[in-house]
């Protein structure tokens, strides 16, 4: 969800978090008045397979996680999705790794798949999940761990913590900290709009437990908790997305999950995070802010120029690439750029002796 823009915000910018409630929500974007309607594309088959479960592996405390692999190849790559998103975010990209590795995207707790997890659902347990993934899956490592927005905060905290487990780093369009450094306007909004977005999750959550928000026809104050089906989903696939966010695990992990943004987004880049001795690669896409006004627009675009430059600072076996015609989703836009980073990872672990 995070992945594409809107889904319970691809940033910490608050100055848009309204417009990011309706979306995340599933407010449809209205047609122009005259305009023609465009046709309706046909249903991807192949995502079929991201209705059922792939293997719930066993991490412990009653709990299990969705884990799906494919492909074959050392090291193994493992998708970490933004915040709010399962491994169907990775459903186009997955495919490109796994011609020349074996590669792991996962469900983390209370998403897709998974099973919720103890609250509460911030960066500290999302790791913890991850490394009891990694072994009760028996993964080969160490891994090149592949993060995507959120994701990149995971693996980046998770290299910190267990390096020996980690190749190789990239990072998917980091999202931009530190942005109250170039506008003071812009954090003070956010700040004061994060209590009404988590009001209205909260309003979910409580739908979902009643059982009123996976009614055939949810009542009119739930209306803003489920996005319209996406048409180029099956019924079945469409069904089974609606099926788990409307399932209070869900919301008790997004509520979780956004009470830790701010802090976690609010400074920049600590001077002490090092990644040295491994390839870190950031992927910067090239038109991440699309429709944010020119103020806000400004001030982020300064802020992620910090994050990621401080980002390939931490080793000094890093680089940056700009992906062309794409949005903060690489991807589903540019699904073969996260593949490419992966096999030039592995070429700059050649060239370092590792």
């Amino acid at each position: 969800m995070e992945a594409a823009r809107g889904h319970f915000g691809r940033t910490t910018g608050a100055a848009m978090v309204m417009a990011l409630m309706a979306a995340a929500a599933g407010a449809a974007t209205p047609a122009k008045p005259g305009a023609r309607p465009k046709p309706r594309p046909a249903p991807d088959a192949s995502l079929d397979a991201y209705a059922e479960p792939g293997e719930r592996i066993d991490i412990g405390g009653g709990r299990k996680l969705n884990l799906r692999c494919s492909g074959v190849g050392a090291p193994t790559v493992l998708l970490e999705a933004g915040f709010g998103s399962d491994s169907l975010a990775w459903a186009k990209a997955q495919p490109q790794i796994a011609q020349r590795n074996r590669v792991c995207s996962y469900d983390r707790a209370g998403l897709g798949f998974s099973d919720g997890g103890p609250l509460p659902r911030d960066l500290k347990a999302d790791v913890a999940d991850l490394r009891a993934l990694i072994d009760a899956a028996d993964l080969d490592t160490p891994l090149i761990l592949v993060g995507h927005s959120y994701g990149s905060q995971l693996v980046r905290r998770y290299d910190e913590l267990y390096p020996k487990q980690v190749a190789a780093l990239v990072l998917v369009d980091p999202p931009e900290q530190n942005v109250g450094e170039f506008s003071a306007s812009y954090a003070k909004t956010e700040a004061q709009m994060a209590p009404r977005m988590l009001a209205m999750y909260r309003g979910c959550e409580q739908g979902a437990r009643d059982g009123r928000l996976g009614a055939p026809r949810p009542p009119s104050d739930l209306k803003n908790c489920l996005r319209p089906p996406n048409p180029t989903y099956s019924d079945k696939l469409n069904a089974s997305v609606r099926a788990w966010r409307s399932k209070p695990a869900f919301w008790e992990t997004v509520i979780s999950g956004s009470q830790d943004r701010l802090s976690l987004y609010g400074s920049a880049v600590a001077k002490s995070e090092r990644h040295d001795g491994k390839p870190v690669i950031v992927l910067s896409a090239e038109q991440p802010y699309a429709g944010a006004p020119a103020d806000d627009l400004k001030a982020l675009l300064a802020a992620r120029e910090q994050t990621h430059l401080a980002l390939i600072g931490t080793s000094r076996y890093a680089k940056r690439v700009t992906i062309a015609d794409s949005s903060h989703d690489i991807p589903n836009d540019q699904p073969a750029a996260p593949a490419i980073a992966v096999f030039e990872a592995m070429e700059m672990r050649k060239q370092i002796g590792r």
